[in-house]
């Protein structure tokens, strides 16, 4: 007599890890002082330091996490102080030439 076939068994599913939602300050280097919120009932993003209080906000989508903030907060940065130096800077960006980056449009 020949044994019945047995159904495979599913492969378990595969846990997510969690994204940081603090990181280290691009102006004063501290290690996780950076605390990144999203408020998605007015639709912002805020990424601000508890050391040095510099603070960065933007709009945001649904699909946003706390990582694409602190990005975004990263990239400002950079673009101010590349043009800083005399990099050309793309034309549809709005720049407001400041020592340092608090807030977005």
């Amino acid at each position: 007599m020949g044994k019945r076939k047995s159904r495979a068994k599913p492969a378990p599913k595969k846990r997510m890890d969690k994204l940081d939602t603090v990181f280290s300050c691009p102006f004063c280097n501290h290690g996780t002082d950076v605390e990144c919120r999203i408020d998605m009932k007015n639709l912002i993003g805020e990424a601000s330091c508890r050391i040095c209080q510099e603070n960065f906000s933007s709009i945001i989508t649904t699909l946003i996490e706390p990582i694409d903030i602190y990005s975004e907060w990263i990239d400002k940065c950079e673009r101010v102080n590349n043009h800083e130096e005399g990099e050309d800077v793309d034309q549809d960006d709005s720049y407001v030439p400041k020592k340092r980056v608090s807030t977005t449009e």
